[in-house]
């Protein structure tokens, strides 16, 4: 496994303060850029020009010529739960269909019916948010465009036995996934699950191979958000619950994907990539524990994924305004208002059962920073007197992080300082 990268998000400091960059490759194909008009919007003429030179370069508007169309055996119930399948019109889903069964039999050259002034390659755009399970095509591609229909040539990362093989080991690693949680567990332990498993053995790595597709991240525990978030999408799609694929672009990041999970008839928002901090060492030169989970990025709000994501506006992603799957709130950890004792009392609490870390998360940015200059001053001094008479340390040191995107300080406690 690669080694994590020791990163902070902005907003985040951790007395010396930090900054963390996470990166989405976009699928940039031959004229993607029409898939995602609002990555022109966002990113100007950078991608206009590339769109513009792509096209140039790969679509051939050509006469007329005779076109044998196989049978269309990929039915439309086969995929009529498919989110972005249900954003297009009755031509661009024939269109995806046909391109579905192209690749799934990896042809060089899939007949679509879309001709000049069309847009195939927004349906397979499409096609591949909708189906992690399609690895093996890279995304880039090139057509020859006639007046009725378009010859559509996809680029596939590997060959029809090394798909095989890597669908084995795809297969094996979903295989040790599920032997982790109950059959029996419900819709939220169940995405509660998948996140904390993705954050647990995947590292966030730029350079990985293969990182736009959940090979990488499930086979190669290495990738960048593509590759997370289709992970995420393949693996609660084989728990039966309805995750998609979302884009967009993220505080300091630009293009980034992230999911929306549908759970008990609701629909929230996940990060699993921003689930995964990977921390500086501290002031101390001391390393703050790995192990610990960003759940602020776990069945969120639209309003709460807002402090540092804005989704594409291209599609209606479905709204995510529930908040009663709040990880913080459920687990004792969210405090309405700013009371000293109670926070007192609590920190101790977490001291005498020996917790490594303490979190307190406030509702707004007013409580917080009310609480924050208290406890900072106040409380952690207390606490950790508590912590010296309890274990007997003739030192004590801990270390806190202050987030201020959610709202919430996280407390590292050192019981070996002695």
């Amino acid at each position: 496994m690669a080694e994590r990268r020791r990163r902070r998000r902005a907003g985040q400091k951790c007395r010396t303060g930090c900054v963390t960059a996470l990166v989405m490759i976009a699928i940039l194909g031959a004229g993607a850029a029409y898939g995602i008009p609002w990555a022109i919007d966002k990113f100007g003429g950078q991608v206009r020009e590339t769109f513009n030179e792509t096209v140039e370069n790969a679509v051939n508007t050509l006469q007329p010529s005779g076109a044998d169309f196989p049978d269309l055996t990929v039915a439309a119930d086969d995929v009529a739960d498919h989110f972005y399948y249900q954003q297009l019109t009755e031509e661009e889903q024939t269109v995806y269909r046909e391109l579905l069964q192209g690749v799934n039999d990896m042809e060089e050259c899939i007949l679509v019916h879309a001709g000049k002034g069309e847009r195939p390659e927004k349906a397979y755009e499409y096609l591949l948010y909708d189906c992690p399970e399609l690895f093996w095509c890279i995304g880039s591609s090139q057509m020859t465009m006639y007046d009725t229909y378009t010859e559509f040539y996809p680029e596939y990362s590997c060959s029809l036995e090394e798909r095989e093989t890597r669908q084995n080991e795809i297969d094996a690693a979903v295989t040790d996934c599920m032997a982790g949680i109950d059959a029996s567990a419900g819709e939220y332990d169940r995405i509660r699950y998948v996140f904390e498993y993705l954050v647990n053995t995947v590292d966030y790595d730029e350079n990985a191979p293969d990182n736009q597709n959940i090979y990488s991240a499930l086979v190669g525990t290495s990738s960048v958000c593509a590759g997370y978030s289709r992970a995420a999408q393949y693996l609660l799609d084989h728990m039966g619950i309805e995750c998609i694929y979302v884009v967009g672009t993220a505080q300091g990041q630009e293009a980034h994907a992230w999911n929306i999970v549908n759970c008990g008839g609701n629909y929230y928002q996940m990060d699993v990539t921003f689930g995964d901090p990977v921390f500086m060492a501290a002031e101390s030169g001391d390393d703050l524990p790995e192990s610990i989970i960003y759940y602020d990025y776990l069945c969120c709000t639209d309003e709460e994924i807002a402090a540092d994501h804005v989704q594409s506006d291209e599609v209606p992603y479905p709204s995510c305004v529930s908040d009663d799957l709040n990880y913080y709130r459920m687990n004792g950890m969210y405090y309405d208002s700013y009371d000293s004792q109670i926070l007192l009392g609590a920190m101790n609490d977490s001291i005498y059962k020996k917790e490594e870390l303490f979190v307190c998360k406030f509702p707004d940015r007013e409580t917080y920073a009310q609480a924050r200059n208290e406890m900072i001053d106040g409380l952690f001094p207390r606490a950790a007197r508590t912590l010296a008479s309890t274990y007997g340390l003739e030192r004590v040191s801990y270390t806190y992080v202050e987030d201020e995107t959610h709202n919430k300080i996280m407390v590292f406690w050192n019981y070996n300082a002695g």
